[in-house]
């Protein structure tokens, strides 16, 4: 058919079909261009992320590590040992309380005598016991023995649990002879899961390998924990891959590193962070994403970005390919009408150029929203990973070497200055704590245990606590009123109760310098969908400087505060507490004109 049209024709119909080829496939490369870029962009901000996260981990775990070292240390000198008593009571409660205070990190604790048999010995609850047992064979034992030195062991595994060993030798400071050593066992696998996944190969993982490369904690597959990352096993199974291997040499030099690899399993971007332990490299982490994960946030706008532009060129290029062949059978029209023809031919290319124009702006405006996206999200990660990790890091260290200190000062003057440094350390854990539940809050990742309560008596803890000192709300000028007349039972979290009512009440003292605050409960009936339930109510009325009008309108919301010494983070804490219960928080300022009220509800169940 084509070659039975005049020449001009033939040329028109070349040119149009030309026209399509070379418009999709312009259109191919652009999208093509464009993603490539923002692929390799977010790759770039990710290793970004990952370096500063690999740093903040590292730091976290080290510091958790060094407190360990601390509290073993602090039993090796405490009187007991020193004295040769490693067997009586009063020597098992000290192992206790030090227990106690890092007993979320390690698995056991235990002292050996200089025989190497275990005289003391705690664990978590569930696990065996060591007492009684000889380690004199074992390698870390002998090290310790020889070295008068702390070690950190070798792995070993035991009923598919794969340990490390820490152990501080008891010298006397005397005649530096050996007494014996304090030690404590640290599964790694469970150890390591408290900073990240550790078992899920398709999301970000943690690697950890000790200093001869053995694997402590993998991601990628249990089966390797306990394997030389440079041995068969291991070799195999990243199919001898050079990147990881070079990444994998560096970070056991005590270098920090990232890169880029695939060996058959994925794509994945990999940073590393030697663990310092009191200042040395002890432990090496490596952070590992898979680029999959990162370019499944954005693959479905892609996909429907690139799925409307083609659908719009063939949309009008159909109806160019319709015009044509409505020219093709009227070929033997006048001249007027191949003319007007082609000039609605012309037309259609223009809005060709158009549709083109407007194609490319829409890109280049899903780009800078997607920019100003990751921009804002990268801002506030950063700002939660800082305040969350950085403040944290530490406060543990402090708290535990203040309570350390305590052991071995007796002048009351030092003693006093002591209890300041922890009394701080603590608000700055509550901080920390508190920046946590704002993400958890805006993250719709609050989890609540809840059991039942009686809400009374839980108000009645917070007043004593704030009576006695516990807490920082008290004010001698201040008198709490509280007289409640019935029982109230909820079914609540009281951790979080505690919380709120904490904050609420601290607020309601602190903007009251002379007066009183009185806490009035009562259970109140509600039409709920046509059903009549009941709910507790909590009032807190204070006679204070009240809330100003420009303050009320934006009162829970996050660092809303009038007061020099607050974070703005109480009430938005609370509101998200209380709504994730299912009640409701309100505030007013009282009706005589003298101080505000604060309440929540709760339903019963």
């Amino acid at each position: 058919m084509l070659l039975s049209l005049p020449r001009i024709y033939k040329i028109g119909s070349i040119s149009v079909i030309s026209i399509v080829i070379f418009s999709f496939a312009l259109f191919y490369y652009i999208q093509t261009l464009t993603e490539s870029n923002i692929r390799s962009s977010l790759l770039t901000e990710q290793v970004d992320r990952q370096l500063a996260a690999s740093r903040s981990l590292s730091q976290h775990i080290g510091s958790d590590l060094s407190m360990v070292m601390t509290v073993l240390d602090g039993l090796t000198t405490s009187a007991y040992m020193q004295g040769g008593d490693i067997y009586s009571e009063k020597t098992n409660h000290l192992i206790q309380e030090k227990f106690n205070l890092i007993d979320d990190i390690i698995d056991k604790i235990f002292v050996l005598n200089q025989n190497d048999v275990v005289t003391l010995s705690l664990s978590q609850l569930g696990t065996d016991q060591y007492l009684g047992s000889d380690f004199s064979q074992r390698a870390w034992v002998k090290e310790t023995k020889r070295d008068l030195e702390p070690v950190f062991s070798r792995g070993f595994e035991r009923q598919g649990i794969y340990t490390i060993y820490i152990a501080v030798p008891i010298i006397n400071k005397d005649d530096n002879r050996y007494m014996g050593l304090v030690g404590a066992a640290i599964p790694t696998e469970k150890f390591f899961a408290r900073y990240g996944n550790v078992h899920d190969v398709n999301s970000q993982f943690l690697v950890i390998f000790d200093k001869d490369g053995t694997l402590l904690a993998v991601g990628a597959d249990r089966a390797l924990v306990g394997k030389n990352f440079f041995g068969t096993i291991a070799q195999n199974f990243i199919g001898h891959n050079e990147i990881l291997n070079n990444l994998t040499r560096t970070l056991l030099k005590g270098n920090s590193t990232f890169g880029i690899y695939d060996y058959g399993r994925s794509e994945r971007v990999n940073t590393g962070q030697p663990i310092l332990v009191q200042n040395e490299p002890t432990y090496f982490l490596e952070i590992v994403t898979p680029t999959k994960v990162i370019f499944s946030k954005i693959s479905d706008t892609l996909f429907t970005e690139r799925l409307k532009g083609y659908s719009l060129l063939v949309a009008v290029f159909a109806s160019v390919g319709s015009l044509i062949i409505f020219l093709l059978k009227w070929n033997n029209t006048m001249q007027k009408e191949v003319i007007k023809r082609t000039n609605d031919l012309n037309k259609s290319n223009i809005q060709l150029g158009i549709v083109s124009k407007k194609l490319r702006t829409s890109n280049l405006s899903l780009q800078n929203a997607n920019e100003q996206l990751k921009q804002h999200d990268k801002i506030q990660k950063e700002f939660i990973n800082m305040a969350a990790h950085e403040l944290r890091t530490p406060i543990q260290p402090i708290l535990g070497l203040t309570d350390v200190l305590r052991d071995y000062v007796s002048d009351s003057h030092q003693s006093k200055l002591l209890d300041v440094i922890m009394r701080n350390a603590k608000r700055l854990q509550r901080l920390s704590c508190d920046i946590l539940d704002v993400s958890k809050i805006e993250s719709s990742l609050l989890r609540l245990s809840k059991s039942p309560i009686d809400l009374n008596e839980k108000i009645k803890t917070v007043i004593n606590d704030i009576e006695n000192g516990y807490n920082e709300g008290n004010n001698s000028n201040v008198k709490i009123i509280f007289e409640p007349k019935e029982t109230i039972m909820i079914y609540a979290d009281k951790d979080r109760i505690y919380q709120v009512l904490s904050n609420l009440l601290n607020n309601a003292i602190h903007f009251t310098k002379n007066g009183t605050v009185t806490i009035n409960t009562s259970i109140v009936n509600v039409s709920n969908n046509g059903n009549n339930d009941k709910e507790a109510v909590v009032t807190i009325i204070d006679t204070g400087s009240g809330i100003t009008p420009e303050t009320m309108q934006k009162l829970f919301s996050k660092f809303v505060t009038t007061s020099s010494h607050g974070t703005g983070l109480g009430l938005f804490i609370s509101k998200g507490m209380i709504e994730a219960h299912g009640g409701r928080i309100w505030a007013e300022n009282n009706s005589n004109g003298v101080g505000s009220s604060f309440s929540f509800s709760l339903p019963f169940t």
